[in-house]
């Protein structure tokens, strides 16, 4: 099984969760994992699985990865299985009303994310996952590791389920 993770980074909170999702798939060598800004077309050709994951900037995904997403044709990820995920803040965590309305307008990348790879084809495997960051540059909220690394062991079970 062919296995390509996507990402951008800004502060390097989603690169971290990028890493952890890579390690814990398993079989290192049938996994590649690429910035965005290091991705081809070419790369597109093949994966059983495509993970895309990107910060949220307001409330969308970056500008790479919505170009990245451009890129692909329609029906360019027919029959390939998909994923998402997106580094957030919680709107518990900040203390503003009108941040609080604008996320439940407008959300966060994870989704636009997901369905841009829908229209293209992709078949999501699960609902795309938001991991947390304190503040607008992160840390990571304590955990957010360890469930990146349950997120992944998720989708590689719904990976192979899909494939029976």
């Amino acid at each position: 099984m062919k296995i390509l993770i996507v990402y951008d980074s800004i502060f390097g909170n989603t690169k971290q969760i990028a890493d952890v999702v890579h390690s814990s798939l398993g079989s290192q060598e049938s996994i590649k994992i690429s910035r965005v800004s290091e991705i081809h077309s070419g790369q597109l050709d093949g994966p059983d699985l495509l993970i895309v994951g990107s910060p949220t900037r307001a409330f969308r995904p970056t500008k790479e990865i919505a170009g990245f997403l451009n890129t692909i044709p329609p029906d360019g990820l027919k029959g390939i299985r998909v994923a998402v995920f997106d580094t957030r803040l919680s709107p518990v965590d900040v203390n503003s009303r009108v941040l609080n309305i604008m996320v439940r307008l407008f959300g966060y990348a994870a989704k636009p994310i997901a369905d841009k790879l829908e229209k293209k084809g992709g078949i999501l495997i699960a609902p795309p996952e938001g991991f947390l960051v304190k503040g607008s540059e992160g840390p990571l909220k304590e955990g957010e590791l360890e469930r990146a690394a349950a997120w992944s062991r998720s989708i590689m079970k719904a990976q192979i389920e899909s494939e029976k």
